[in-house]
């Protein structure tokens, strides 16, 4: 096992890379050491790790590194929480897995009772009433679309085949959910194999013409949705969100005014909203979820990542019972047979079980508060740095955009990778910081304390500034 390999390091690197193809990852940057940045040392050497200890990964030679993006943003209350742990070896002990078709087991069964209890409501509106469990996020999403669709199909709407999503929007990398992503690097490759969505304006507050507010450019963005729902209400099943942060998109944030323009204009075109919340949800926005914020409740809430704590896959699609209702037949045509293997896993329902726990017992949300002011006051003199254009923050989310002079209209030529550079900087000096393009973000375990927090914000002013250096010296 590695976790017993003891310090060998560069060993395992070798292994791995001997039979690993890692994801979200050009592997040339591993393999051929220096290619991609141009320079002779090891440019993306892989982090080896042997454990991980609450806000901490431990290397096989012992070197601590700060998970400062919670591993891919699931990881909420830090690696090897003992109590998520017990509640997986509990489970483990009675039950690891049985099909969910047609079988019924408690995990199951108490985890949909809590996340129901818990889902945002809105007064006069229909509760969320229904969970349909998936393997994760992008596998979540697809679950959310098929419904939509499907649901128009049963009542004999044959014209509602169309998706609206947002511009700079993200949902997964399976081909239905890139196909309402707008991110070309994921999917400029794969459009011939995509089904054609809507793209409507997004509300990124980094977006605002000079003097107009987050709030302004919300209400500019849902005039453009209403507009595209004019010319084609009637084409579409649902509009798909990313509520407050679109992350994958560079963590750009937006005014929460604009869910709340977006549900009204929905129900006035008959058209289903889906809230995709699988990075935002479960505290990282500040609240417990982000529609909170705008006072809305969602047709279809999608969620994962944080769900179980961040210690096994899992998905949860919430829906209405009139959404529910209109699968009900005689027809098995009519029912939802989207399947996975895994659905509703026993162990990791006992892991989303603690972690809910978890946010209960420990006050997270207020913890959270504290721990996100903090963050603020460390971040705030980014906002000077003459390479940082933009410094923005959504709870425990804080994101850096680097530019050329600071100036949002000029852009680092991408073939600087400056983002890289930085990421390999922080990660020599003991901070996982991985970069969405050149933009770099704090997403750290609800865990982290104090004095990691000045690591993290030390280490992310010196890799800044390597960066900008090292680009320079390269031109």
């Amino acid at each position: 096992m590695i976790a017993n390999a003891g310090s060998d390091a560069d060993a395992w690197r070798a292994r791995d890379l001997a039979v690993l193809w890692h994801p979200c990852t050009q592997m040339r940057e591993h393999v051929d050491h220096g290619a991609a940045l141009g320079s002779g040392d090891d440019t993306l050497p892989l982090l080896a790790v042997a454990r991980g200890e609450g806000a901490w990964l431990v290397g096989h030679d012992g070197r601590r590194t700060l998970d400062a993006i919670s591993s891919w943003w699931t990881n909420l209350f830090g690696h090897a929480e003992p109590r998520i742990a017990d509640a997986i070896a509990r489970q483990a002990r009675t039950l690891e897995h049985v099909i969910l078709a047609g079988v019924s087991h408690v995990p199951a069964v108490e985890l949909a009772e809590k996340l129901l209890a818990i889902a945002p409501r809105q007064a006069g509106r229909e509760p969320l009433a229904k969970v349909f469990y998936a393997d994760n996020g992008s596998a979540g999403v697809e679950v959310a679309l098929k419904m939509t669709f499907h649901w128009f199909r049963n009542r004999g709407v044959e014209g509602r085949t169309k998706f609206i999503a947002l511009d700079n929007g993200y949902h997964g990398e399976t081909l239905g959910a890139l196909a309402v992503g707008d991110i070309p690097l994921y999917r400029r490759v794969y459009a011939p194999l995509l089904a054609q969505a809507l793209f409507a304006p997004s509300p990124d507050a980094y977006l605002c013409e000079p003097g107009e507010s987050p709030a302004d450019r919300a209400r500019r963005a849902a005039d453009g949705l209403r507009d595209l729902l004019e010319r084609h209400g009637g084409e579409v099943c649902a509009l798909i969100l990313e509520p407050r942060v679109q992350c994958a998109g560079g963590m750009r944030m937006h005014d929460p005014l604009y869910l709340k323009l977006a549900r009204e204009l929905c129900d006035a075109h008959g058209v289903f909203l889906i809230a995709d919340e699988i990075a935002v949800g479960f505290g990282r926005t500040g609240t417990l979820f982000a529609s909170e914020q705008s006072g809305v409740q969602p047709d279809l809430l999608c969620l994962s990542k944080g769900l179980t704590g961040g210690a096994l896959p899992l998905a949860a699609v919430l829906a209405t019972q009139s959404i529910y209702d209109g699968f009900l037949d005689d027809s098995r045509e009519k029912a939802f047979l989207h399947s996975h293997s895994y659905t509703g896993n026993p162990l990791a329902c006992a892991a989303a079980l603690a972690s809910l726990d978890i946010i209960e017992r420990d006050d997270v949300i207020a913890r959270n508060r504290a721990t996100s002011a903090r963050m603020t006051g460390l971040a705030a003199p980014f906002a000077d740095h003459p390479h940082v254009a933009d410094v923005r923050q959504a709870g425990m989310i804080v994101a850096f955009e680097l530019t050329r002079g600071g100036d949002r209209r000029t852009p680092f030529d991408p073939a600087l990778r400056i983002g890289l550079r930085a990421y390999r900087a922080a990660l020599q000096r003991g901070v996982l910081l991985r970069p969405l393009g050149d933009v770099l973000y704090w997403m750290p375990p609800y865990c982290v304390d104090d004095d990691a927090l000045q690591l993290l914000a030390r280490t992310t002013r010196e890799a800044i500034d390597h960066a900008i250096d090292e680009a320079a010296a390269c031109a």
